[in-house]
């Protein structure tokens, strides 16, 4: 039981090619981190922190490669070295595909559903209801359809049934012929229910990616990297991710075998695979940067009718990055699950033409309207809950909870929460006729959910739960939730007393306004796709003036920057209105000079081929 921060992923940004001679080379220092621009408490609260702590590394990749400043400065500071760069840069799926022996029990899944291809075998799939779930459902799906398999599909309904495979799903695919079931984004710790699969005649293969304990369910083969006795080192992978190296490897075995010719284009499932990285906050690391830079490429070819349709019903016109993935696709493929059915999450990405397809993006943009009013009611009561524990009990873990709590928005409250006061948080809804309390944990960095909730459910205090270091699923009673709230605090208890009392804000370099190019933006990409695991770059403008500061839409702010040599730069604050930073905004077209943090990033509203800043905080130049 468990469900994903599905509504996130990193923002496409960029730095900009300082004029002055790099730095010189300098050694890291085990001294603490002075402040950048001096910037010790920003308007949000934050202290800014230079991300990069050695120049000289910066430098070697400069001098190396010919790279320009703020491009090499923002590869140093995510570890990137001279000899790393150039496939860094053009990240290609055969520098980082594996071969299907890296993975425990992969050849067993490949081998196992190669035969049922060729024996013409009925095949069962249970996937998730996230856009992990749906998407590596689709993937598998369509390959089965293209051997000529019409495998049968079942995806739970979030509130009635809950996470993973259930019995009665197992039971209800073996009446209908299956001889082999395939789980999808679920299973790893389905004990019970592949135990009787296992009775019923049906054999499993699992594909799955989240934290499982030494014992294995019952099932042909087990296809987990974070299985404990996997030592491929992909446990960062999503089970899309998992899912494509399935199929991949199972048509070449088909072609080994003789059955098939031509292998089928796999490399037109990407496209998923790189949605289901991004939302499913997967680390943009090694292969999983090469899954979404080429699946990123794959989806501007508009060649899925559902991922166009959606795209069009949201306005999203221009090229698709991976905002495109994160905050446009993925909450709508989301509110599927959430609010109705994933099903038809699977009917929009698998839909044949645009008729079929638009019609469905329409009802899941409907249920994306849904879910976005029952978040903000559900908010308004968990941030006066959360706000009255950090009074009365300090930092620790917040746990929010209510009856009738929506499910399928709890995952989005708990992120907010944690966004808000960057601190782990639990969200619970209490059905009042079972007793029982579902819901979603998401976390901050250095604090692992995941291995504290499946240490809950083995002490008895959790009934079921799971999940990895930033998001987890629970289920108890609900007369449980106090000593839940205590066990945990107690589990996390050192871990977040580590966690800095100030949040910081990392920054990759001080720019200006003249020198925030689109030609500077279109190589810092080349660092991209940003997200999880390769933050996009932050940069901060110093001694800038603010001019034309104004509302626009319902809650965003624009303004200009415009640094000491009269040079301008559009920029906009996102959902500002009525926060500290849009109040300090406001003020600041009073006069006066401010540093402005924010990323950068394409502006190509009306046909403009320019840049734009994010802006994400500010703080009055001393």
């Amino acid at each position: 039981m468990r469900s994903h921060g599905s509504e996130m992923a990193g923002l496409s940004a960029s730095p900009e090619q300082q004029e002055a001679v790099p730095a010189p080379a300098s050694r890291p220092s085990a001294r603490p981190l002075q402040p950048l621009l001096g910037v010790h408490r920003s308007v949000s609260g934050r202290c800014w922190l230079p991300r990069l702590q050695d120049d000289a590394a910066a430098l070697a990749l400069l001098r190396a490669h010919a790279l320009p400043d703020a491009l090499a400065r923002v590869l140093a500071a995510r570890g990137v070295d001279v000899a790393e760069a150039p496939r860094h840069l053009e990240p290609r799926l055969r520098d980082y595909m594996p071969p299907p022996d890296a993975v425990r029990d992969l050849p067993k899944a490949v081998g196992r559903l190669a035969d049922a291809i060729i024996n013409d075998e009925q095949v069962g799939i249970i996937g998730d209801y996230d856009v992990d779930g749906v998407s590596a459902t689709t993937i598998v799906r369509e390959f089965l359809q293209e051997m000529g398999i019409a495998p049968q599909v079942h995806i739970p309904h979030r509130v009635r049934e809950g996470y993973g495979p259930s019995v009665e799903a197992v039971e209800a695919l073996r009446e209908n012929g299956a001889s082999l079931l395939i789980t999808l984004d679920c299973g790893a710790m389905a004990h019970d229910v592949l135990e009787h699969a296992a009775a019923c005649g049906l054999e499993t293969i699992v594909i799955d990616h989240h934290q499982m304990g030494t014992a294995l369910p019952r099932a042909h083969a087990v296809v987990n990297p974070n299985r404990p006795d996997d030592d491929s080192g992909l446990g960062h992978l999503c089970a899309a991710g998992l899912a494509f190296m399935l199929v991949a490897a199972t048509a070449a075995e088909l072609q080994r075998r003789g059955h098939v010719n031509t292998r089928p284009d796999v490399l037109r499932w990407l496209d998923l695979v790189a949605l289901a990285t991004v939302c499913d906050v997967m680390p943009l690391q090694g292969l999983n940067r090469a899954y979404v830079r080429q699946g990123l490429k794959v989806l501007a070819r508009r060649a899925r009718p559902g991922l166009a349709a959606l795209m069009d019903i949201a306005r999203a016109s221009r090229t698709p990055d991976a905002y495109t993935l994160g905050f446009v696709l993925g909450p709508r493929i989301n509110a599927a699950g959430r609010i109705g059915h994933a099903a038809d999450a699977l009917k929009l990405l698998c839909a044949p033409d645009m008729q079929r397809a638009q019609s469905l993006a329409a009802r899941l943009e409907q249920m994306n309207r849904e879910r976005q009013e029952l978040e903000q009611v559900l908010l308004e009561q968990a941030l006066a809950q959360a706000e009255h524990q950090l009074q009365q009990r300090g930092r620790g873990v917040l746990l929010v909870h209510g009856e009738d709590w929506h499910a399928g928005v709890l995952g989005l409250v708990a992120s907010r929460l944690k966004e808000r006061f960057h601190l782990p948080a639990v969200a619970l809804g209490t059905d009042p006729l079972t007793g029982m309390a579902t819901g979603s944990a998401r976390s901050v960095s250095g604090v692992d959910i995941g291995r504290a909730v499946a240490r809950a459910v083995a002490a008895g205090v959790l009934q079921r739960g799971g999940g990895h270091a930033m998001a987890a699923g629970m289920a108890l009673p609900a007369e449980g939730i106090e000593r839940l709230h205590a066990f945990l605090n107690e589990e996390l208890g050192e871990e977040i007393a580590a966690l800095p009392e100030q949040p910081h804000l990392k920054v990759d370099a001080v720019l200006t306004a003249g020198g925030a190019s689109r030609a500077l933006l279109e190589e810092l990409e080349r660092a991209g796709p940003f997200g999880a695991g390769n933050p996009a770059p932050v940069f901060a403008f110093a001694a800038h003036r603010l001019q034309w500061v104004d509302v626009v839409g319902e809650r965003h702010l624009r303004c200009t920057l415009a640094d000491g040599s009269g040079n301008r730069l559009r920029a906009i604050a996102f959902r500002a209105v009525d926060t500290p930073l849009g109040e300090a905004l406001l003020n600041a077209r009073e006069g006066g000079l401010w540093h402005i943090a924010g990323r950068l990033q394409r502006d190509d509203y009306n046909g403009r081929n320019d840049v734009q800043l994010h802006v994400i905080d500010a703080a009055a130049h001393q």
